[in-house]
């Protein structure tokens, strides 16, 4: 059986030849005679894959050594209640800037251990812009301003950092984290589920300026507590050692098709690709302000609704997987992280045309 173009938001596609790596490695990791899943956290086997994985990503990101690095569990939705319990540092309030249905999920998280200032919202836009930075109401007594880069849902990304405040900016970056270089010097806290960008579920990188460590609330379980955790190699608990071993893979992976700057060169085609004839289309529209549409999830709208479901079975016997929109919104969405091939875009583009010549 071919693999298909998968367009899935997330658990996403993987490079193909991580996959095969992975399985040439399954049953004998390096001649140990024994696969990397079946290896004590503890052992020097692992502790080198770990090693490995916490340096590439420091290379990658470049990230500085006033930062610590934490693989975590639980996913970007654990770290919507880890952020206040760990950096609020005695202050009750937060800023919270709302732009989709991601940043909205962090506020009703955070709503549970302090005070949410909503800085601004696109909400009265369904979504579809960015505000203003001129415009935001920030409390500048708060203890951070969050804000999430990319909105997987609706298909909106900043394509600038927000330069509003002295707080610490803390950032949701699970669906753009390693798709284009980064000033890691600019932000207190960023935060990532792996499943887009950087591997399989279940590994949360989380990259935190080392003055916001330590000041976690006293009701703070352990395991939720990144001195804690880093203390430990973010290995308090059993890890999930072969999603580690992964996101390596993914890792070594980027390294090879030139690191971030090459990659982000690939995103820019990719989507301006997409865009481009969606806008030149007669059947197709996407409702995204332009100065904000989004490299990893293009979402797009057939002219008529009627026709989503044909469109649908079409691309799907086309080998072009996963292209309903969320449920929320509708329509489609074409999700296209790094290891999505150029192909696979030219791909959708050579159906969506097909599908228009004939409808």
């Amino acid at each position: 059986m071919s693999r298909i173009f998968n367009f899935s938001a997330g658990p996403s596609m993987l490079p193909e030849e991580v996959l095969l790596q992975a399985r040439e490695e399954m049953l004998d990791w390096q001649k140990t005679g024994m696969s990397v899943m079946e290896m004590s956290h503890r052992g020097k086997h692992f502790l080198a894959i770990a090693e490995q994985l916490s340096a590439d990503l420091i290379e990658l990101l470049n990230i500085p050594d006033n930062y610590k690095v934490l693989f975590l569990q639980g996913g970007a939705t654990a770290q919507f209640a880890m952020i206040p319990l760990n950096i609020l540092a005695g202050k009750k309030t937060a800023n919270y800037v709302l732009t989709g249905a991601w940043s909205k999920k962090a506020i009703k998280e955070a709503e549970k251990y302090c005070d949410v200032n909503i800085a601004a919202s696109s909400e009265s836009d369904n979504f579809t812009s960015i505000p203003d930075f001129n415009s935001w109401q920030i409390d500048q007594q708060a203890g951070y301003l969050h804000y999430t880069p990319n909105e997987t849902i609706h298909g909106v990304e900043f394509h600038q950092v927000p330069e509003v405040t002295d707080l610490p900016l803390v950032v949701d970056m699970s669906s753009n984290i390693l798709s284009k270089p980064l000033d890691i010097n600019q932000y207190g806290l960023i935060y990532a589920g792996s499943q887009k960008n950087m591997g399989p579920a279940g590994v949360t990188v989380v990259i935190v300026r080392e003055d916001l460590v330590g000041n976690a609330d006293a009701a703070t379980p352990s395991v939720f507590d990144y001195a804690e955790q880093s203390s430990s190699d973010s290995m308090l608990n059993t890890p999930a050692t072969y999603n580690w071993y992964l996101v390596g893979l993914v890792l070594q992976w980027l390294k090879k098709q030139g690191g971030l700057v090459a990659i982000e060169k690939l995103n820019i085609r990719k989507s301006n690709k997409l865009y481009q004839f969606i806008d030149e289309s007669s059947l197709y529209s996407n409702p995204v302000d332009k100065a904000c549409r989004s490299r990893m999830n293009i979402p797009f709208i057939l002219k008529d609704s009627a026709l989503d479901g044909e469109f649908l079975q079409q691309a799907q016997a086309n080998g072009l997987e996963a292209l309903k929109g969320h449920r929320s919104v509708g329509g489609m969405r074409a999700s296209i992280y790094n290891a999505m091939p150029e192909q696979g875009v030219d791909a959708l583009i050579q159906f969506m045309a097909e599908f228009e010549r004939t409808h």
